[in-house]
């Protein structure tokens, strides 16, 4: 009976592991999609050339209601120069009306994508090796679609702005080109 225990608990690791991990060694693909039910990757933003500020938010989230037209401006400054932005909902399936409402309640346009709550912090845990806090939550890949910071709690769109300003300044004076 033992090995019996041993056995099926070895082969279930097994089978998560297949799930979690793709031929190439990565963690799990991104468990999101857009609003429409399509299947979607952080990825497919990154790597365009432009700086992408990834905002992990909820529609419950009091900063994330406060911030949402301050992101909404930056996204509207940069999407034609050198950066974007990308929202996540936390929200799932069970609050997707509550997501959608967020969205229309703060004249938002840039790209949103939504996941389980729970998927969605194992993916951030998976991607940066931090501990996932809470709403709202801040990622910024460079223009390579590497990245380079994350940031947990509500980050004013200046300090972004200086961020990627001092990054870029740092890679042109290095000579590793980041900005457009």
């Amino acid at each position: 009976m033992g090995k019996l225990l041993q056995h099926t608990k070895w082969t279930s690791w097994l089978a998560l592991s297949v799930v979690l991990f793709t031929a190439g060694g990565n963690v799990m693909a991104d468990p999101l999609q857009d609003f429409s039910g399509k299947p979607q990757n952080v990825k497919d933003f990154t790597a365009q050339g432009k700086w992408l500020v990834v905002m992990l938010w909820a529609s419950d989230c009091h900063v994330c209601n406060v911030e949402a037209r301050h992101y909404e401006q930056f996204y509207e400054q940069y999407k034609n120069k050198n950066a974007s932005l990308l929202g996540i909902s936390l929200d799932g399936q069970a609050k997707k009306v509550e997501a959608e409402k967020f969205i229309q309640r703060h004249a938002v346009t840039f790209p949103n994508l939504i996941g389980e709550p729970q998927a969605v912090a194992q993916w951030f845990v998976d991607l940066t090796g931090a501990d996932w806090v809470g709403t709202p939550t801040f990622l910024i890949y460079n223009p390579k679609g590497e990245l380079v910071i994350q940031q947990v709690g509500a980050v004013p769109v200046n300090m972004i702005e200086d961020f990627i300003r001092k990054q870029s300044l740092a890679a042109k004076t290095s000579g590793r080109h980041t900005d457009i």
